[in-house]
């Protein structure tokens, strides 16, 4: 291809954990590189049967890349040639052709100049970093990984050459779906940056002080009386699993994870207690939440699955999900002039109610698992169950006060015996 310029990167195969060896052997099409899905657990490398050298490699994010490898000098290397889309096969393997001409001849090294190193694209440091530090350190990696996802334009770029415009760019596209969930993306993003230099694959964040995309505003929003029992009658309506679940949501003022992935071997009924442990918990706290009489009623209903730890699941191996769609049906029940709702809203009405309630706001915070309602330092070992008798208590009147909004829904049915 003349007046063409090629940019090539090269790196020893070595560096890359990889064998030319080890690749599949593939006859390349162009219909075969555009229906071949990513493998989500490795990256995968197809040797062409037509043109030696010329492979192509298929990133766990979806990225498809051509590249040339070739042993020059008694070194494994590997040119990267580009990606998949500008370049066609026909573009890759006349490239390829042309490489395997200059080193055959000995002209390569005069017209490449200086080796220099190939930085992994963004898409290849995704799932590396998901790995080694969001699966360590975070409880939501799923979410994480998902809002990373949302960079896609990026993923096939190399880190290094990411520059701040290519990610404001980025952001004015997803900020067109998510006016303030594209702040959650961008400091994601400002994460990974600050991880990859700690780790040495760039020098420096191109993002690093980027300030939030959207101006947000904390969320004062808390249920009304009539809306809770509305969506208390509801729950009822929607049964086991996601209708007892919400109605644990209301009564224990936990979040919906913590809820929603509850486990039995949590539960101590006999005293009356859910203990939290560390690795569930939001800031990595344990918490011991007390069993209110309407939380017990709400757990005596639940059918045990057998062989399963999980209070609220629909398969016995994982816990529930899909609220976006229960909450689609919940709002239905709410009046069409309501303001919008979000689960974590439970937990600021439980806290609002409790303040009108005259509960101490300390105990309100440890009954929340607030890291300011807690003991901190060595004295939060030996306080697992500070405020317990006053959380107790607290839960209690809440208890009440919600059975008052929601009676008779709250009140298990008696039977009228010898009436018709």
């Amino acid at each position: 291809m003349q007046g063409v310029t090629w940019v090539l990167g090269l790196s020893l195969t070595a560096g890359l954990h990889v064998s030319y060896f080890d690749l599949m052997i593939q006859k390349l099409t162009t219909k075969f590189i555009e229906t071949r899905k990513p493998n989500p657990a490795k990256r995968e490398d197809f040797r062409d049967t037509v043109v030696p050298g010329l492979v192509l490699r298929v990133n766990k994010s979806g990225t498809k890349t051509f590249s040339f490898h070739k042993r020059i000098n008694g070194k494994m290397k590997r040119l990267t040639i580009g990606h998949f889309g500008p370049f066609s096969l026909n573009d890759a393997r006349e490239r390829a052709r042309q490489i395997l001409y200059e080193v055959e001849t000995g002209k390569f090294e005069q017209s490449t100049g200086i080796e220099v190193e190939v930085k992994p694209t963004l898409g290849d440091v995704i799932p590396d970093y998901i790995e080694k530090y969001a699966k360590i350190h975070n409880r939501d990696h799923e979410r994480k990984e998902a809002q990373l996802a949302k960079f896609t334009t990026l993923h096939g770029k190399r880190i290094n050459e990411i520059k701040r415009a290519d990610v404001v760019k980025a952001c004015d596209t997803i900020q067109k779906s998510a006016p303030i969930g594209v702040n959650r993306a961008l400091a994601h993003l400002k994460h990974l940056m600050s991880w990859s230099v700690e780790r040495g694959i760039i020098d420096a964040s191109p993002i690093a002080g980027m300030k939030p995309r959207a101006q947000e505003k904390p969320r004062e929003r808390v249920l009304t009386g009539n809306e809770l029992g509305a969506l208390w009658e509801v729950c009822g309506d929607e049964g086991y699993p996601f209708g007892d679940c919400m109605k644990l949501l209301i009564l224990s003022g936990q979040r919906r994870a913590e809820v929603a992935e509850m486990r039995w071997s949590e539960l101590d009924i006999e005293n009356r207690l859910w203990t939290l442990p560390s690795q569930r918990a939001k800031n990595g706290r344990q918490h011991t939440i007390p069993l209110t009489d309407a939380m017990l009623d709400v757990l005596r209903r639940v059918p045990k699955f057998i062989g399963s730890d999980f209070v609220f699941t629909t398969t016995g191996t994982t816990p529930i999900s899909g609220f976006g769609r229960l909450k689609k049906r919940l709002d239905k029940s709410l009046p069409k002039d309501a303001e919008p709702w979000t689960p974590h809203d439970l937990r600021r009405t439980m806290s609002t109610n409790m303040a009108q309630l005259g509960v101490p706001q300390p105990v309100t915070e440890a009954l929340l698992n607030h890291k300011t309602g807690v003991v901190s330092g060595v004295a939060a070992i030996y306080n697992v169950y500070s405020y317990a008798d006053e959380k107790r208590e607290a839960l209690e009147q809440w208890n009440s006060h919600v059975g008052k909004l929601t009676k008779p829904a709250l009140l298990p049915a008696i039977p009228r015996i010898g009436l018709a």
